[in-house]
């Protein structure tokens, strides 16, 4: 069981808050590459900070080939049941709003529900999306 110390201690970082507003976001679990083009982070700095949330215990993750998907465990506790319905109410500020749109972005281009794209700069993402709605 993860203690609540452990549990804000990780929330304690705006980039840790806002990859948990992302996975607010769908019910679907999320790939390393969507997180770092909807947040425009480095690779590194994701899987470093859903590393900690991972050892407080707010994720689970989840490999299939080279993609690694996180999810939120939203069944582990009520704490984090109820602590995940708090911060999608109020993580509304512009940049968690941002944050938002370029992964609902990023997410049509998936294939089958999955991730089939690897990492892309935002002027692909454009562009394989005005593909994507011409056929």
């Amino acid at each position: 069981m993860t203690k609540p110390f452990e549990i804000f201690k990780a929330l304690g970082d705006e980039s840790r808050l806002r990859l948990i507003n992302l996975l607010l976001q769908t019910d679907a679990e999320l790939c390393v590459c969507e997180m770092v083009d909807a947040l425009e982070l480095p690779q590194y700095q994701i899987s470093n900070h859903l590393t900690v949330l991972k050892n407080a215990g707010l994720l689970l993750a989840s490999r299939e080939g080279t993609w690694v998907y996180y999810r939120l465990d939203r069944e582990e506790s009520p704490l984090l049941r109820d602590l995940f319905k708090v911060l999608r109410r109020h993580l509304n500020q512009q940049k968690f709003s941002e944050d938002a749109a370029k992964l609902k972005q990023r997410l049509a281009l998936r294939e089958a529900g999955r991730c089939v794209v690897g990492f892309v700069s935002a002027a692909v993402m454009t562009k394989n999306l005005q593909k994507r709605r011409r056929k």
